[in-house]
Formats: structure tokens, sequence, C-alpha cells
């Protein structure tokens, strides 16, 4: 009986002594913040220096200069990490698709591997993060004032957007504030001090519409923030697809940061609309448009960095924070003006890019990476930090060993996929699929409905090198110089369809993508015939509308 103990305690104390050995684990993630507002990635707004506390996290350790979503929204995006599997394996292909408790499959590998897991913040994934041990979410979106959350064994109800929320608290302050706040409590009261702890603290800014605290409302006030040199002029960028035959679908393709887009741009809403004289001519209110937009925006950005420091701090000072794996990332990236678009969801560098940063001195040496990663790989990577094997289930990689070396194993991947699927939903945006290299970026736009094999936009090809053309202002798709890459990148493009399940034929669509894939004559020909039926029934639209002959 004594041996049996003796054995037991042995057992009990070697669990411990693993548990204690493993590091913690703090995933950070901003909503819609781009890498363009990272002052450690460089560009126009570096000088600003909006993200200290980030920029601290990337000069102490690896910062990925090509981290790349799969698909540009939040949903889909924060579905990925969570699943490390594409959109068309995990069902969350749209804003609207819910990951229920038994695909939560990071919280509930990390269960297993003896963590202690918490969400806090942004989910946005629908159902409740129940496979977690801590929750403490915002429904939906959220808002950034006075905010509600769904946390785990809360006994309130409350009625918020003609829906019931229950297991609801509500909190006083900016949303930003209200997070921080709540991983903080988690910290000082919740946290099991046995255990390593996996965190995701997700916070909604800087989402559009930019709400910030009051106490930023004098940031930047008096600085000209620097336009990107494609806001105003578009060059070569986009196709038929993005730009209609002759430009005939410009006003009505992408929305926009002036007035070219009529349906929605950023003269219509937003706490910078107040001041803007709409009497001026097309090109101030362009100007006055983007630099209100930008301030309130990293004002949003500013709020996060500061509560970043906030959490850090508590780290630090409970010797909690050198055996802590700290990421940062956005759940896509987002239009700072390049290209006069405004929000994500197009395949292009502002929104496919993410901005990724993992801090661990004890592995991880500081350093940039170019290597490609994509959001799948970001869960197989976490379980690998936690021991964890990367499940089979799973389409991602760990790149673990690749942070921890700074290099490059032969056999990684050389390509970044991308499928936004939600057809000219909220932002006039055509579906697309995309394949990315190094050096280049094929595009095709497929314009069809997820439910439809008939193309309602018309579709059309890019191609963008970007070794020469990083802004992506010149669509050489056609130029016979690049007749080789384009066969190549296809080829590339189906295998990585194939591998991810994305060419089941269950998905009406796939007709559309197959039936222009070769791009001939032909093919032109009819994508021409398109652009002028969708500009009639947009026209026709209008008409309705306001009940006269425009």
């Amino acid at each position: 009986m004594r041996n049996f103990c003796l054995a037991g305690l042995a057992l009990a104390l070697s669990v411990f002594a693993s548990a204690a050995e493993k590091p913690n684990i703090l995933f950070i993630m901003s909503d819609d913040h781009t890498s363009q507002a990272v002052g450690a990635y460089g560009g126009r707004l570096q000088s600003l220096n909006p993200t200290p506390t980030i920029d601290k996290l990337a000069e102490e350790g690896m910062l990925m200069e090509n981290a790349f979503c799969q698909n540009g929204i939040c949903t889909p995006s924060r579905a990925a990490i969570m699943t490390g599997q594409s959109a068309a394996v995990n069902g969350c292909a749209t804003l609207h698709d819910p990951l229920p408790r038994e695909r939560q499959y990071l919280a509930l590998e990390m269960g297993k591997a003896g963590y202690q897991t918490a969400v806090i913040g942004k989910w946005h994934l629908h159902e409740k993060p129940e496979a977690f041990d801590y929750y403490k979410v915002l429904p939906g979106q959220g808002t950034y004032f006075d905010p509600i959350f769904i946390e785990k064994g809360a006994t309130g109800t409350i009625q918020w957007r003609k829906k019931t929320i229950t297991e609801a608290v509500q909190m006083k302050g900016h949303s930003s504030d209200c997070v921080a706040d709540s991983a903080l409590d988690w910290f000082q009261e919740k946290r099991d001090p046995s255990k390593p702890f996996f965190l995701k603290m997700q916070f909604k800014a800087p989402h559009d519409f930019f709400e910030y605290a009051p106490r930023y409302k004098n940031y930047l006030e008096d600085v000209e923030i620097p336009e990107p040199d494609n806001m105003r002029d578009r060059r070569n960028h986009g196709s038929i697809a993005t730009r209609g035959h002759n430009d005939e679908l410009t006003r009505y393709i992408g929305t926009s940061i002036g007035l070219r887009n009529p349906r929605r741009n950023y003269t219509m809403k937003g706490p910078w609309v107040e001041d803007l004289d709409l009497s001026n001519g097309e090109a101030e209110i362009h100007g006055d448009t983007y630099q209100g937009y930008l301030k309130a925006y990293l004002r949003c950005v500013k709020g996060v960095d500061d509560n970043i420091k906030r959490v850090i701090d508590y780290l630090k000072a409970e010797g909690l924070y050198e055996n802590t794996v700290i990421i940062y990332t956005g759940d896509q990236g987002f239009y700072l003006g390049e290209h006069d678009y405004q929000d994500k969801r197009w395949p292009y560098e502002e929104s496919m890019r993410m901005p990724f940063i993992i801090r661990y001195p004890k592995t991880i040496k500081p350093g940039r990476s170019d290597a490609i990663v994509e959001n799948i790989d970001y869960a197989p990577t976490m379980l690998d930090f936690a021991g964890v094997k990367t499940p089979e289930y799973m389409h991602g990689k760990s790149f673990k060993r690749m942070l921890e070396t700074g290099k490059e194993p032969k056999k990684w991947k050389k390509t970044a996929y991308y499928h936004y699927w939600m057809h000219m939903a909220s932002h006039d945006n055509p579906a697309n699929i995309a394949i990315r290299t190094k050096r280049y970026k094929l595009i095709q736009f497929y314009g069809a409905p997820m439910d439809s094999d008939q193309a309602d936009t018309p579709p059309g090809w890019e191609l963008y090198d970007l070794s020469l053309d990083p802004g992506e202002n010149n669509n050489v798709y056609d130029n016979p110089e690049y007749a080789g890459i384009v066969k190549t990148l296809k080829k590339e493009l189906r295998y990585r369809r194939s591998e991810l399940g994305e060419d089941d034929p269950k998905f009406p669509f796939n007709s559309v993508i197959e039936e222009f894939w070769d791009y001939d004559s032909e093919d032109k020909a009819k994508a021409e015939e398109i652009s002028g039926e969708y500009l009639k029934k947009r026209l026709k639209q209008k008409f309705d509308k306001l009940g006269k002959p425009i």
C-alpha cells in the first residue's frame, strides 16, 4: 500500500513538474489591426509611433513578414485560428457561421495538455466558447462603450439588439479598457498557478467605425497623416472584375474613402464626418475624409497598445513574463486608404497580410522571417509550444522550429491561399480566390454568390509581380512575358484548393471557377457581357429606389 501511495505521489509530482515546465501562452488579437499600422512593420505611419508596446515585443521576438489569412473577414479568420482548418472544412466561410464547442479544437487540445484555458474579449464565432475553462466575451461585434459581456457562470440576463443575452454582465467604459481589466481580473482572481495558462485576449478595437476612448481625442490632432501614393490614382490596379468593362463598374465595386462609391464611403458615417465640408471639391473631400478616419483609427490602436502594456506590466511584476509565449496579431489586414478602398475582404496585400509577432526569449531569438505562414498554422504552432503534436485533422503546420532556429526549412510551404466567399456583401467585393508566393500573386475573381453556379459580376484574372510592384499597382496577367508564371501558379492554385477541400463540387460556384479558368477570348467576351448586365442591374436598382429616370 505504501509503495502504491509513493508511486501515486511520484506520478502526481511528475505531472506537476511537467506542467510547470510548459510555457504559458498569451495570444493577443485586435480586430482589423493591419500591419501598416504597426510601427515594427515600417511604412508611412511608422514615425507616428502608434504601437510602442507591440514594437517592443517585435524587438525582443520574431516578426513574421509574410503572415496571411485565408479569408480576410472576422469569423472565418478566427475559425481558422481555432481549428487549424480551411473554411471549406471547418464550416465558417462567412460572418454568420457558428463554431460549436466540439470544433473549438485549439481550446480542447490545450485543455488536454494540462493548460488552464480562457478567452476574453471579442469572440465573434456565434456559439459560446464553452471549450474554454473560462470565457468573458462580447456578443457579436459588441459595443465600444459600456460593453455587455457573456461571462461563464454569470447569472444576469440583458436584452441587447433584440436578443436575450444570458450569462450577461455589463461594464462601464471603453471596450479596450474593459477587455484589459477583465484579463487582469482573471489573472488575479481566477488563474490557477499550479497550471500553465492559455489565454486569448481579443480586442474589439480598431474595428470600424473607430470609436476611441475620450482621452485620445487630442492624439495626432495637429498631425498631417501621410497619404498612400495610390489612393487618388489607382493606376493599372485591378481588372474587369473590379472595375468593369472600360471602367463602367468603378462606382459599384469596392467601398471607398472618397465619393467614388455612392452607396458606402467614409464621407457618410464616422466621428469625423461632422467636420467635413461637403461643398469642397472631390480632391479636398478625399483628403479630409482620409485624415479624419485615419486619426480615429490610430486613436483606437493607441488604446489597444496602452492596454497591452498594462497586462505586460502585470506579467513582469508577477514573474510570469519570461515564461510566457506572447503572440500579437490582427484577425486580418485592413485598408488605410490604399487604392481608395476601405475595410478588408480583398485578396490584396493590405487585407490578406496579418501582423504576427511572437516573443519567448527562452527559445526564440529576436529577428524577422520572410517565410510564408497562414492563420491555419497558428494553432499547430501554439500546440507545439504546449508539447502537443499537430492533430491529423488540422491543415496547418507548426512553424515553432522555424521561430527557434531562424531558418526556413527546405520543405516548408511556398504559397499562401486565399478565398473570399461573401460575394458583394457589405462592402461590394466580388468573390475571389488567390495564391501568393514570395514574389507573385495570382487572383481569380469568379464573381458568383455561394449558392449560385452563375457569375453575377464579371470574372477576371490578375497577376502582380511583388518584387517589382509591392503596391500591386500594375496587373500583368495579360503580359505575355508572364505566361509561364501564370501557368505554374494556376497549377499550384489547383493543388492548394484540393489540399484544403475547397474544390468540393458541393459548392455551386466551383463550376464558375472552372468555366473561366483558362480565360480565353470567349471567356473575356462573356465577362464583358456580364459587366454590362451588372451595370444595368445596378442602374435599375437606383431607378427603382428613386422612382424616376436617372
